[in-house]
């Protein structure tokens, strides 16, 4: 081993661990817990000890998947290994999913897809320590440091609710849980048991997963049997506004602006584009598309979950 070698790993070994307990602001939030909660004081102060602030989290958080270029990242996703993928979840879990879509009116596909884009099918729930997560993103990530606290505030609760072991669950960088990576406080307020053995599981049970997606759906307000979006021409300078802003299809008609379907004329849509080899795609985004962002705040995100929720119901229908 070369000297420069080891004296590298000699420095890796040696830097000490980052405790949460030395962020600013923890003893607060403890206190706080413990006035607003009746958390016990001596038990949070052990848990914050343990907890580690984690760089890989505010370096994954710091540059996101959807920063990559539209054909780039739509192919991390859309691809065979995830539809196949897909077809198998479907199956297995036929009974369920087409229960959600009766009592939801979410479609099957867009359960599938979104599971499917999330976590593929419950494979990959993350790697990341809950509370690590939560806690170095609430108190050393300024810019969404008031949502990030309301998160572990929300993951402290529902860790007592639900029995979990603090220190042991895992997610997404962000502090997202489970099959369907809901964040903690969307966990308490839209998770179901689907199931119906008394007990609401989204870390380990695929069918309160497939129930929970389609109930925080339609609790943003999913229209059962609208569009989700549709293709569009439009031209450089025939556009009303902003591409952001939203109009009924009979304004974006009269500007020239013509979907590849018939929609109806008091429909509202914003116009929103995406670049690809040849130029640019249009594409009509109606209230359904804005449902699935509500997910993940991206229109890269929805329009790939929509894009393989296609792929899955045509090689479905198709068997």
């Amino acid at each position: 081993m070369s000297a420069r070698l080891f004296f590298v790993l000699l420095f890796l070994f040696c830097v000490p661990k980052v405790r949460a307990a030395d962020l600013p602001g923890i003893p607060q939030f403890i206190d706080e817990m413990v006035s607003k909660h009746q958390f016990k004081q001596d038990e949070l102060v052990q848990v914050f000890r343990l907890a580690q602030r984690r760089q890989a989290v505010i370096d994954a958080i710091s540059a996101p998947a959807t920063l990559k270029p539209w054909p780039e990242y739509r192919a991390s996703f859309l691809n065979d290994r995830r539809i196949s993928g897909g077809l198998e979840f479907w199956q297995l879990y036929a009974d369920a999913l087409q229960r959600a879509e009766i009592q939801y009116g979410v479609p099957q596909e867009i359960i599938v897809a979104l599971i499917g884009v999330e976590t593929t099918y419950g494979r990959n729930a993350g790697k990341y320590s809950t509370l690590d997560a939560l806690t170095t993103l609430a108190f050393d990530f300024p810019r969404r440091a008031d949502f990030f606290r309301s998160e572990l505030e929300q993951y402290l609760l529902l860790s007592r609710e639900q029995g979990f072991d603090l220190l042991k669950v895992q997610g997404s960088y962000a502090g997202a849980l489970g099959i369907p990576q809901f964040m903690p406080g969307s966990y308490r307020k839209y998770a179901v048991d689907f199931n119906g053995d008394g007990k609401v599981d989204l870390l380990h049970d695929p069918v309160d997963s497939i129930g929970s997606v389609a109930n925080y759906l339609k609790q943003y307000g999913w229209q059962n049997g609208k569009p989700v979006t549709v293709r569009a021409v439009a031209g450089e300078d025939n556009c009303v506004g902003s591409l952001a802003e939203v109009h009924r299809m009979a304004e974006w008609l009269a500007a020239g602006v013509k979907p590849d379907r018939e929609i109806a004329a008091d429909m509202k849509a914003r116009l929103i584009d995406f670049t690809v080899a040849d130029g640019k795609e249009f594409w009509l985004a109606f209230g359904n598309f804005d449902v699935i962002t509500s997910y993940n705040n991206s229109d890269f995100y929805a329009m790939t979950v929509f894009q393989l929720a296609e792929a899955l119901r045509d090689a479905h229908n198709q068997r």
